[in-house]
């Protein structure tokens, strides 16, 4: 777990991330004519930060659900009325954060 963690593909996200922050900010500094900065990421990438984290999330959520439904079917049931619900309650929350993620400010 840990070794994997220091793997030069995680690096590598890190880094580039980390360098959209860094130059985003310095972007979007300048304004143009209109007074509106030439480079306006904060919805966007917001916006892209919900989807990714709620197609984690759910994803996670299905994995560990399908697992223990194979492990024990005779409960198979009662695990999936739960992972339903969870990823319900994933999308509302990720339709609430999109709406304030989306808002101009």
């Amino acid at each position: 777990m840990i070794r994997s963690l220091f793997s030069f593909r995680t690096l590598a996200t890190v880094a580039a991330v980390a360098l959209t922050f860094v130059f985003a900010d310095v972007a979007s500094a300048q304004e143009a004519a209109g007074g509106r900065s030439l480079i306006d990421l904060t919805s966007a990438f917001s916006v892209g930060l919900v989807v990714i984290g709620a197609a984690y999330g759910i994803s996670k959520l299905a994995s560990a659900a399908y697992e223990g439904m194979s492990r024990q079917p005779e409960v198979s049931g009662s695990i999936q009325t739960a992972m339903i619900i969870a990823a319900a309650l994933i999308e509302g929350f990720t339709f609430y954060a999109l709406f304030i993620c989306s808002q101009k400010g």
